[in-house]
């Protein structure tokens, strides 16, 4: 059935690439149940019910999974070159700066892999695990999102520190910065700040912020735009760098629009939050999630569609890992 499937996928990649309207023929390989016709058909149970276990002993894999699978879609896009390990001859995207050591929940993955290997070997990629991954995060924090998602994307073999280096946002990014490099990935504007979002959950090393609430631009003082309040707050609770904050300290367990209050109050942790302040664009998104919670709760699921199938790989494209850190 599998070997099938990629077949029609091929034949449908070759029809569409003929025809110029088609955007993305690429999505058309993923499909809603993917796994139901596979031998895998509990594929996404599975994942579901590990992930809810994993949460239920630590809150912190809910935003770690979500930020692995933002971090992953715009390297290579979602074909799981994040969870590859380095060589000795290539280091790795996940050893980059940007997710070394603050990416954390691969060991979860790796989890929910090994039991779909016992269960279905080689037929459940580690790219679907981890988007389906990120969707269960997103249901078990926000409680009211349960997206669908498509299966069937394949992952990559390659995965890069320069290419981590290039593609993910700093959290020192400004406004025009953050724009273009969500354009890059066919990810509009107001996408760009609802996906922002996902900063109502979790926490950051204080090595990440230092420079916002104790010395900005060697000034000795606090960022002017950081509420003060809160960089006194910060100034204590990081004692060490190595000490972790909350992004989000209205609601910092919940998957929330409580993120844009807290940006309206100038408590932003990242420069890559505050800034969404300084564009008459993005602020006038930020208070229409403030004041419309339910529409933000529709626009987050919706761009985590979208962005789960940014340059996926389908069909005969890639593989299907045995262990997700390791190319077969």
């Amino acid at each position: 059935m599998m070997k099938f499937l990629a077949i029609l996928c091929l034949v449908s990649l070759v029809f569409f690439i003929s025809d110029v309207g088609a955007k993305n023929p690429k999505k058309d390989c993923l499909k809603y149940d993917y796994y139901k016709k596979t031998t895998c058909p509990q594929a996404e149970d599975v994942v579901a019910e590990m992930m809810k276990d994993s949460v239920g002993e630590d809150f912190r894999v809910a935003p770690r999974i979500l930020r692995m699978h933002f971090h992953d879609c715009f390297v290579r896009g979602c074909e799981g070159s994040i969870l590859l390990d380095s060589t000795p001859t290539e280091k790795a995207e996940k050893d980059a700066r940007p997710n070394n050591p603050s990416l954390q929940g691969f060991d979860v993955i790796n989890k929910i892999k090994a039991a779909l290997e016992k269960q279905c070997p080689k037929v459940v990629s580690c790219a679907d695990i981890l988007a389906y991954a990120a969707r269960e995060s997103v249901k078990l924090t926000g409680k009211y999102m349960h997206y669908p998602v498509r299966g069937g994307r394949k992952d990559g073999v390659v995965s890069r520190e320069a290419e981590a280096l290039q593609n993910l946002p700093p959290p020192f990014a400004n406004v025009d910065t953050l724009i273009k490099m969500f354009a890059a990935k066919n990810l509009t504007l107001e996408e760009m700040v609802t996906l922002s979002g996902g900063h109502s959950i979790g926490g950051s090393f204080c090595s990440s912020i230092s420079r916002r609430y104790d010395n900005f631009n060697n000034t000795g003082k606090p960022d002017p735009t950081l509420n003060s309040d809160l960089a006194a707050v910060l100034r204590k609770q990081c004692a060490s760098l190595t000490n972790r904050v909350v992004m989000d300290t209205i609601t910092p367990t919940g998957l929330d629009n409580k993120y844009y209050t807290g940006l309206l109050q100038n408590k932003g942790l990242f420069t890559s939050d505050a800034t969404l302040l300084t564009n008459n664009k993005t602020l006038k998104e930020v208070k229409r999630n403030v004041f419309i919670p339910s529409d933000w709760e529709k626009k987050f699921a919706k761009a985590m569609i979208k962005m789960g199938e940014i340059e996926v790989l389908t069909g005969d494209e890639g593989q299907i890992r045995v262990k997700c850190n390791l190319r077969n």
